[in-house]
C-alpha cells in the first residue's frame, strides 16, 4: 500500500503551481497526495477527523502550508492531528513561532541575538511608560500578527498616550514591545529546510516606512549569501524546532551585530515576478520539502 500525504497549501502567488510540482515529485517516489485539506471544513467524530472526504488520522503525513487562512478552529485541529500524524511543520514549533514573545524568549535563552524586548501585564501602564523613557523609541507588536499588521512605532510619551485607548479596546492580556533597532531599512529573509540553507533574498522598506514586509510596502531585492547570516538562521530554525523556516535577520548598527527579528513557519516561495528577477531557490526548496515528507512517511 502506497504512503499518502495530505496537503493544504496557499494557492495565490503561484502557490498552485508549487503544489502541483510537489504532488508530481511525491508521485515519482510512490507517495500519493490528497490536496485541498482545509481544516476549516473538517469535523470530528470520536477519534476521527473528517476533511474533504479524508480521515486525517489515516494519513501518513500532513503538510500544512497556508499562512493567510489560519483560524483558531484550524489550529485547534492541527494540534490534535499532530499528536497522531506527522505534520510539517510540527505543531509545537509552528505554534511557538506564531508567537513573537515566545520565539524571542526562547532564542535569547539559547544565546541567539534578537531585538531587546519587554513584556508586562496590560494593567501595568506605568511600567510601559518607563519602557519608552528608557528606550526613546520602541515598537508595539501583536504577538500573533504577521505581514507587519499591527506593528506600531512609539517614539514619545504622547504617542503612547494616544495608543493606549486603542490597545485597551482590544482587551489585550499583555503588552509586548521591542526596542527600535537602528538599521538600514533592509533585512535578510533566509529559507531553511531540514537544517539546510535553501536560499535568501533582501527586503527594503518603502518610502518613509520602517517596515520591510511586502504587505507593508516593502520590496524584494537580490542579496548574496553571507556565512554569518546563514549560520544564524540555521541556529534559529534549530532552536525553534521548525523543519521549514524563514528567518528574518537585520543588522543592528548600534550593537554592530546581526539579530534575528522573526522566525516564520510558512515562508513563501518566490512568486513568478521574483523568479524573473533572479530568485531561483524554488526548485531546491521543493526538492528538500519532498525529501522531508518522504522521510516523515517512512519513519
Amino acid at each position: 500500500m502506497s504512503k499518502r500525504v495530505g496537503i493544504w497549501m496557499y494557492q495565490n502567488g503561484g502557490g498552485d503551481v508549487i503544489e502541483r510540482k510537489i504532488v508530481e515529485k511525491l508521485k515519482e517516489r510512490g507517495i500519493e497526495s490528497v490536496t485541498g485539506l482545509n481544516l476549516r471544513h473538517a469535523w470530528v467524530e470520536n477519534g476521527k477527523t473528517h476533511c474533504n472526504g479524508v480521515i486525517m488520522e489515516e494519513l501518513d503525513c500532513f503538510f500544512s502550508y497556508n499562512a493567510g487562512e489560519q483560524t483558531q478552529y484550524q489550529m485547534f485541529l492541527y494540534e490534535a492531528i499532530d499528536r497522531i500524524v506527522p505534520c510539517l511543520n510540527n505543531y509545537r514549533a509552528f505554534a511557538l513561532t506564531e508567537d513573537k514573545f515566545q520565539t524571542a524568549y526562547l532564542l535569547r535563552n539559547h544565546g541567539i541575538p534578537t531585538a531587546d524586548f519587554r513584556l508586562c501585564h496590560r494593567d501595568d501602564v506605568e511600567r510601559l511608560r518607563q519602557f519608552i523613557q528608557d528606550w526613546k523609541q520602541m515598537v508595539y507588536k501583536p504577538t500573533d500578527g504577521w505581514g507587519g499588521v499591527g506593528l506600531t512605532k512609539i517614539d514619545s510619551q504622547e504617542t503612547l498616550d494616544m495608543l493606549m485607548p486603542f490597545l485597551n479596546q482590544m482587551d489585550l492580556r499583555f503588552f509586548y514591545v521591542e526596542k527600535f533597532i537602528d538599521y538600514d531599512r533592509t533585512d535578510w529573509r533566509v529559507d531553511i529546510v531540514d537544517g539546510e540553507f535553501i536560499g535568501l533574498y533582501g527586503r527594503k522598506a518603502g518610502g518613509t516606512d520602517w517596515r520591510t514586509n511586502i504587505t507593508s510596502g516593502g520590496s524584494v531585492f537580490l542579496r548574496e549569501p553571507n556565512d554569518e547570516v546563514v549560520a544564524l538562521a540555521q541556529k534559529a530554525a534549530a532552536v525553534t524546532g521548525l523543519e521549514i523556516a524563514g528567518v528574518d535577520i537585520i543588522y543592528d548598527r548600534t550593537k554592530e551585530e546581526y539579530i534575528v527579528l522573526e522566525v516564520n513557519g510558512i515562508p513563501a516561495f518566490a512568486i513568478p515576478e521574483q523568479e524573473k528577477m533572479g530568485l531561483d531557490f524554488n526548485d531546491k526548496k521543493i526538492e528538500k520539502i519532498v525529501e522531508l515528507i518522504e522521510k516523515k512517511v517512512s519513519d
